[in-house]
């Protein structure tokens, strides 16, 4: 009986230790669309005019503080 309920610990351990290893990699997925997302988007407002910008309400220098505000 014993033995079956390490067995059952160390089953119960490996199966954590690999629903982590996974979980890391979804997040590092997740992470990674959305820098591209906020990439895309400081490109687009470079892109645009300084009077597009102002319109926006947004100054060209402020532009990655703009798109970054959560995360920074």
């Amino acid at each position: 009986m014993a033995q079956s309920v390490t067995h059952s610990n160390g089953l119960v351990l490996a199966s954590k230790a690999v629903a982590e290893f996974f979980s890391g990699i979804f997040e590092a997925l997740i992470r990674i669309g959305e820098a591209n997302s906020r990439v895309r988007r400081i490109e687009a407002l470079f892109a645009m005019s300084d009077a597009e910008l102002k319109a926006r309400g947004i100054r060209r220098e402020n532009i990655i503080r703009e798109v970054m505000n959560d995360f920074i």
